[in-house]
């Protein structure tokens, strides 16, 4: 006989049936509730929130290129004299007056130094220039860039002179003489004065 119908043991049977009612019921009640949190009823369905990637964008403004009127240059030597024998270093600053940075090409294809006596041109950078480099920068509003130096043997250029090794030099003695630069077209508004001794 089987013991679900017939349950056997020291108890009445009606303690057993009782028993197993109980446990029919609590597994009933589990699985009801597991129904309700599943299905919700009398709730609102919420829609599944799906999440759609944005296009990446940059946030830094585009920076476009300086206007010759918001820059400043100036001619720039390492000393105001020199004494026999050692040459003058020359460089240029240049300035972004703008309120907002900028792109300028600041290389040595766009870099120009001449050097002046009176009214005389003596001396000019790109008669003899080898390998110009185009270098384009970002210029920040206020900020000062400084060219490396080039050196200015002391003589006259003329691109027809280019390779001889015989130029003279210019005179010395407490001579007087001016630099003038400019970059990218952009010129400065004084020259630098300096002595050769």
């Amino acid at each position: 006989m089987s013991t679900i119908r017939t349950p056997v043991g020291p108890q009445p049977p009606k303690v057993y049936w009782r028993r197993r009612l109980l446990v029919l019921l609590g597994v009933l009640v589990v699985i009801l509730i597991i129904i309700l949190i599943i299905v919700r009823p009398g709730g609102t369905p919420k829609a599944v929130a799906t999440h759609t990637p944005k296009p990446t964008t940059t946030t830094a403004a585009t920076v476009t290129a300086c206007k010759a009127d918001a820059l400043d240059v100036e001619a720039v030597t390492d000393a105001l004299s020199y004494a026999a024998g050692v040459n003058p270093k020359l460089s240029l600053t240049l300035t972004n007056n703008g309120a907002a940075p900028c792109t300028f090409d600041v290389g040595t294809d766009k870099q120009i130094y001449t050097i002046t006596s009176g009214s005389e041109n003596i001396w000019t950078s790109t008669d003899c220039q080898t390998n110009p480099t185009p270098t384009t920068m970002t210029l920040e509003p206020g900020k000062q860039l400084t060219t490396d130096p080039i050196t200015w043997d002391r003589t006259r250029s003329d691109p027809a002179t280019c390779k001889s090794t015989t130029r003279p030099k210019v005179i010395a003695n407490g001579a007087s003489y001016h630099l003038g630069v400019s970059i990218g077209g952009v010129a400065s508004k004084k020259t630098a004065q300096f002595i050769l001794k």
